[in-house]
């Protein structure tokens, strides 16, 4: 398999990660009216697709550690049923993340969900292979905290304030509308799952965690794959329950899915594949040697960087605060903020690791 060998190419292959993980969400909204739970089964073939590709390519060329084929063979199944279940884990969690996207948008949906995730994975990450500076790592938690809260104070002075706007102009008989809060919490519970299933990832990686003698951990591009699977698989089980419980309009069946247009297609397994090569990007990173390491607590928080790459999709092109006032400005500036700020913290926590 081919992994980085400086600190700076395993930065530059997590930095890789944020965008992709950022970026991702921007192929469901470009599909227009086609629904989150029909997009999602082309992006679960988009992620397998991935996982395959990379497995057969850049996990069977280098020298370093086994090939893919040979990382299959020689890992034990308990790490492989690791790997599985994180994908099983993450793949909830995702599509929680979707439904929020749809209910509240990008610029809510991934600063509250991955901004939760990072503080989960943060912590469980650093109990199960401490590295870094636990001060900086947890006030950048706080911080994080502090922008979750921020973010959805102004999701709900913004859906007030259109609430007085539609009264203004007669679309309403009221300003006082209750305000819905669903997407947010929707992407709290996704962010719940979504910190939840890096851990698993970690320890499909461990020798020391229960296998029988012999066995050995998976390599990144192994698990890339059983964790596909786990993503694919699932989503067939889990999508039966958001197309005949939806988060918004009428119930769906089966055959809904062979009314979407091409393009539509193409956009939800485009956007398998970018989240995939992101996921590929991470798990590579944290597998680089130990000389050259970001760590895995480090690595997950780089990339839900993501969270603010999104959120800038979500107000500088989708237009998601379009017409905000100068209060729910301010909040959405200083939400940004908290979040960079936090992150950064926990970004050079390894700098800072006491000896």
């Amino acid at each position: 398999m081919i992994l980085p060998h400086t600190y700076i190419a395993t930065l530059l292959v997590v930095f890789v990660s944020m965008l992709c993980w950022g970026s991702w969400a921007n192929t469901q909204k470009m599909s227009g009216k086609w629904r989150f739970e029909l997009f999602y089964f082309d992006y679960a073939f988009g992620v397998l697709l991935t996982a395959v590709i990379c497995a057969f390519t850049l996990g069977s060329l280098g020298y370093d550690g086994f090939s893919f084929l040979d990382d299959i063979m020689n890992g034990g199944k308990r790490y492989a049923a690791m790997g599985f279940g994180a994908g099983v884990i993450f793949n909830l969690a995702n599509m929680l993340l979707v439904a929020a996207i749809t209910v509240a948008g990008l610029a809510v949906a991934f600063p509250v969900g991955i901004g939760l995730a990072l503080i989960i994975g943060v912590i469980w990450n650093y109990i199960i292979r401490p590295q870094g500076n636990p001060i900086l790592l947890f006030v950048g938690c706080a911080l994080v905290v502090g922008a979750i809260i921020v973010d959805a104070i102004a999701y709900r002075a913004m859906e007030q304030l259109r609430a007085e706007q539609r009264a203004q102009e007669g679309k309403a008989k009221s300003t006082r509308k209750k305000v819905s809060l669903k997407g947010v919490f929707l992407s709290l519970a996704s962010g719940v799952l979504m910190g939840s299933f890096y851990p698993l990832v970690v320890m499909a990686k461990a020798n020391d965690w229960g296998g029988t003698a012999g066995e050995n951990g998976l390599g990144p591009y192994a698990i890339a794959v059983v964790f596909a699977l786990g993503v694919f698989l699932s989503t067939f089980v889990f999508n039966l329950f958001f197309m005949n419980l939806p988060v918004e309009g009428e119930p769906l069946e089966l055959p809904d899915y062979f009314k979407g247009l091409p393009k539509q297609h193409l956009l939800g397994v485009a956007g398998g594949i970018l989240w995939c090569a992101g996921t590929i990007a991470n798990f590579v990173g944290s597998s680089a040697p130990e000389s050259v390491q970001v760590g895995p607590a480090i690595s997950l928080a780089l990339g839900q960087g993501a969270a603010m790459v999104s959120a800038l999709w979500g107000l500088l092109v989708w237009k998601e605060f379009e017409g905000a006032d100068a209060r729910i400005k301010a909040l959405i500036v200083i939400m940004f903020v908290l979040f960079i700020t936090g992150l950064a913290m926990v970004s050079v926590a390894p700098l800072y690791a006491p000896k």
